[in-house]
């Protein structure tokens, strides 16, 4: 039976950008969720739609799928006084709060004189994710 709606999904996956993995929980805690609740990326979700319990699958997932396309609007020069007792350096990945105040993950793009350029953008925006699915259970 294809996995439905509410139900819960257990699965192992490695997941690659130009060839590197830059996620992968095999030979780890399998990932577990909900099916058709949002909890993983929409063009994941949607391709594993008719996989099966015990089922691996290579899947493709475009950008716009994923994390979105790069938004060059989202690099923005912010005070330094407001990354005061950090020691920053450019490519320093950092924990911010966005304006619905949620969590998000920024990364810093330059340090000048008195500004810091940060990048509010998802790190893997504007990439495809190249997925080794492999379903382990389907509840």
């Amino acid at each position: 039976m294809a996995i439905s709606n509410n139900q819960v999904v257990s699965m192992e996956y490695e997941v690659k950008v130009e060839g590197n993995v830059v996620d992968s929980n095999v030979n780890k805690e399998p990932l577990e969720f909900t099916f058709g609740t949002g909890q993983i990326i929409p063009g994941l979700e949607s391709r594993i739609a008719d996989m099966r319990e015990g089922e691996e699958a290579s899947i493709v997932v475009p950008a716009n799928e994923a994390y979105g396309e790069y938004n060059e609007e989202a690099i923005q020069k912010l005070p330094k006084e407001q990354f005061e007792g950090i020691e920053l350096s450019a490519g320093l990945q950092l924990q911010g709060q966005g304006p619905d105040g949620n969590p998000i993950q920024v990364v810093v793009k330059e340090i000048l004189d008195n500004e810091v350029v940060i990048d509010f953008n998802h790190p893997l925006a504007g990439k495809e994710l190249n997925f080794n699915i492999n379903i382990l259970s389907v509840k």
